[in-house]
């Protein structure tokens, strides 16, 4: 048997500011924006280059969901972002206005910074050891 996670989903307030930040200002690629309903749509977001698991943006629908968006984790880590030239995208960002919670650091197993998305969400951008 083989399995992967093919989607993970964020919830978010807004799809279309969720869809510019994801593409302009990280830089991926915006996969599928599909209508679904008045209100709902199906939207995968994934990093240049990526052949794995896919961001699925979903708009926050209830006060629950709501009370989620940029907190998913309770505050820890929620998503990990691998790159192969850390420095230049750790730059690229930096220039872009992403907020690093954490600076840079070399790590065991890597080099690796602590950044916010546009809710808050908090992810690792690091370049494997």
């Amino acid at each position: 048997m083989k399995q992967q996670i093919a989607q993970i989903a964020v919830v978010v307030n807004d799809y279309n500011e969720a869809i510019d930040f994801y593409c302009n200002t990280l830089g991926f690629t915006l996969i599928e924006d599909t209508p679904l309903s008045e209100t709902k749509r199906w939207v995968l977001v994934a990093p240049p280059g990526s052949n794995g698991c896919r961001l699925l943006l979903a708009k926050a629908a209830t006060e629950i969901q709501q009370s989620r968006v940029g907190n998913q984790t309770g505050g820890r880590v929620f998503l990990f972002l691998h790159t192969n030239d850390f420095w230049s995208d750790y730059k690229r960002y930096l220039d872009a206005g992403i907020r690093f919670v954490r600076p840079a650091s070399k790590e065991a197993y890597g080099t690796v910074a602590v950044f916010e998305d546009l809710y808050g969400n908090l992810w690792d951008l690091i370049q494997p050891g």
